[in-house]
């Protein structure tokens, strides 16, 4: 597939061709979520079902980056799932994503690596390719990411910020959603809107690694209506400064969460790459 924006609509399940030339898929969960998440949609059957073989799981904890390995037959193509703390800064996750890949690299010297990110993971991915160890990598891939920030961040940042001392009663009162929002504050502030100084502001005026890219557009037109959690403008690679004109646009009528569609959708992405 050629780089530039190629819109698309894509109903069907199947478009895919089982002579798949990608090596490595690393699959990047988004906010509020883990690896599970390709489980659960139904992802990974479909991977599975197409000749990839699952490799484990890359899991962030206290002592580190663990590799949870499956033990199974060496296959072609494989992917692996990252599991990371969803609630962090950017900026932590992209560090611990830049572990994984420099892991997954040293593994697969010989082979090329994709790496899908979902939601918030696609903006984790692209910052732990700018910021180095990119090497294997051939193409991202981002589902329903907010390249340009989004207003729900924003909504989040002001439900939030309540000034004392009736930020006391929501501290005691305020229950597991409030807590989640507050430990993900740093999370939003990374997620807002590009402005001078913010993270997104900075990412997006970054040299990009010479890959290709594929921006997976949530909603029913790509331009205004995105989804519920992120404006269709936003999920668009092309609207990076950076990246005008480098990625292919795939529009699909689906809400924001992960689809059993995507995994075919990946698997045709991933086929056709040059």
């Amino acid at each position: 597939m050629k780089k530039g924006m190629i819109t698309a609509l894509i109903i069907v399940a199947g478009l895919f061709n089982p002579a798949a030339r990608a090596d490595v898929l690393l699959l990047v969960h988004g906010y509020l979520s883990g690896a599970q998440s390709w489980d659960a949609s139904g992802i990974t059957a479909v991977l599975g079902r197409n000749g990839w073989q699952r490799a484990g799981v890359y899991a962030a904890g206290p002592a580190g980056i663990q590799h949870i390995p499956v033990k199974s037959a060496r296959a072609e193509n494989s992917f692996y799932m990252v599991d990371l703390p969803s609630e962090a800064p950017v900026l932590v996750q992209a560090f611990q994503l830049r572990q994984v890949l420099l892991a997954v690299s040293q593994a697969h010297k010989n082979e090329s690596i994709i790496v899908v990110g979902h939601s918030a993971g696609g903006v984790v991915a692209r910052a732990a390719l700018v910021r180095g160890q990119a090497r294997n990598v051939k193409a991202l891939i981002t589902i329903a990411t907010p390249h340009l920030g989004t207003h729900r961040a924003e909504q989040a940042l002001d439900a939030t910020d309540i000034p004392f001392p009736f930020s006391i009663v929501t501290d005691v009162l305020g229950g597991e959603t409030y807590d989640t929002a507050m430990r993900s504050r740093s999370l939003y502030v990374d997620l807002v809107r590009p402005r001078p100084g913010s993270l997104l502001f900075w990412l997006n005026n970054e040299p990009h690694p010479d890959i290709q890219y594929f921006s997976i557009v949530r909603g029913k037109d790509a331009v205004l209506s995105g989804d519920y959690v992120v404006p269709g403008y936003s999920q668009d690679m092309n609207n990076v400064p950076m990246l005008r004109g480098k990625s292919s646009r795939i529009l699909i009528p689906r809400q924001h969460g992960l689809d059993v569609l995507d995994g075919n959708l990946i698997i045709n992405l991933v086929v056709n790459l040059s």
